[in-house]
């Protein structure tokens, strides 16, 4: 017996049993990127708005080309606007797929802008928390690891002290040399071990201590560096090299035996997949706001616990990333600690009150994570309209011969 084909009712608005919401009220009417000068640094958010007036956040993560992925923004807004904001995974494959030329860190910086800001949108609609669009909350509150710039091995113990005293289990240090114009890498590697090897001695085995390395080293750089380096001093390298080369990583994997946390770098769960299956990380740096939002973070989150990886998010933003990456490390099962750019060894001012009268607050050394409707942070329009950005150009570092080395 043939079961007849019957074709859906198109001709009335469906409603949300949650909210009574007519469907055409959730269709897209704007989406408007938004770049702003919060604190140090310049932040790219993006507004998107429904038909009913509902506001949803997001933001950039490709600093110091936000003019760029502002443009793609608008170039997506195009076939986005008129959509159900609703149909976010759609929307995702839409933005990724729609061109010969796939990915890329531009692109998915702009389609992770806009799938944050849809999730908020979501949350908001439903009256639920964007973990809850995830799974739910697994844990209660999200530890973070809070970082510095070690410009002396007194000034780091110090740093360390103030830490460790406020609560911090896991630290994260910057080496000498890193505020120059001139970088010589090997150069900095014998204070860059004596720091971290004072900064062990001082605080015994119990304390988590890693160090970002910028990814301004070659595989030998950091060889030497892990040879200077008694055992268990060191809990992770991060960034030790570029991520273009998954086979340099194997090879620097042969010389050392302290775990890597790789992943900021990443834009897709295609760049993440040889540093989880190859074993080539041991902590999952992923950053939200470049690698595709929440639907491609928790799809690479996913690939990370079938071999036992936790993730470490990248968070160096302002509030609008802090939340989103509060939500994710809240429903995931596989996670360390988030990194925090507010503690008290670091003023930088990305999280300012004014523009951003509601948001996640660090209570200590860890973040609530938040029950109320989307991500929880709330924008004064005024204010983030007001605030000119600066063009920001990231230094171009040169080695003593005037060579160009990696910033």
């Amino acid at each position: 017996m043939e079961v007849p084909i019957v074709a859906p009712e198109t001709t009335l608005p469906l409603a949300s049993p949650a909210t009574g919401v007519a469907e055409t009220a959730a269709c897209i009417v704007d989406i408007e990127p938004i770049l702003a000068r919060v604190g140090g640094r310049n932040q790219l958010l993006v507004r998107v708005e429904t038909e009913d007036g509902l506001v949803g956040w997001g933001e950039s993560g490709l600093s110091s080309r936000e003019a760029a992925v502002a443009a793609t923004v608008k170039d997506y807004a195009r076939f986005l606007i008129g959509q159900d904001s609703r149909r976010i995974g759609r929307m995702w494959q839409q933005c990724y797929r729609s061109q010969y030329f796939e990915g890329g860190r531009v692109l998915t910086a702009a389609i992770s802008a806009i799938d944050i800001a849809l999730y908020d949108l979501l949350g908001k609609r439903l009256g639920i928390p964007v973990h809850q669009l995830l799974g739910g909350k697994q844990r209660d509150v999200v530890p973070t690891f809070a970082s510095f710039l070690a410009t002396s091995d007194t000034q780091a113990i110090e740093a360390t002290r103030t830490l460790v005293d406020a609560g911090w289990d896991c630290v994260r240090i910057y080496p000498s040399g890193f505020d120059n114009e001139h970088f010589l890498p090997r150069a900095s590697l014998g204070q860059t071990a004596q720091t971290l090897i004072a900064i062990r001695e001082t605080f015994g085995p119990d304390l988590c201590l890693g160090i970002d390395l910028h990814h301004r080293y070659t595989p030998v750089e950091i060889a030497n560096l892990c040879a200077k380096l008694p055992a268990g001093v060191l809990d992770f390298l991060e960034e030790p090299i570029r991520c273009e080369s998954p086979e340099a990583y194997a090879a620097l994997r042969q010389q050392t035996d302290i775990p890597f946390a790789v992943g900021e770098e990443f834009a897709s769960k295609w760049q993440a997949a040889p540093y989880l299956d190859q074993g080539l990380t041991q902590y999952m740096r992923l950053d939200i706001c470049n690698i595709g939002g929440f639907t491609e973070a928790m799809k690479v989150a996913s690939m990370a616990e079938r071999y036992y990886v936790d993730l470490m998010p990248h968070n160096p933003l302002g509030p609008i990333c802090t939340a989103a990456s509060v939500h994710m490390s809240a429903a995931v099962p596989n996670f360390s600690w988030l990194e925090t750019r507010q503690s008290p060894v670091e003023s930088l001012g990305f999280h300012d009150p004014d523009i951003f009268p509601v948001q996640i607050d660090l209570n200590g050394p860890v973040y609530p994570v938040p029950d109320t409707p989307g991500l929880g942070v709330e924008v004064n329009e005024a204010a983030i309209r007001a605030s000119v950005p600066e063009h920001v150009e990231c230094p171009h570092l040169v080695r003593p011969d005037g060579s160009v080395t990696n910033w």
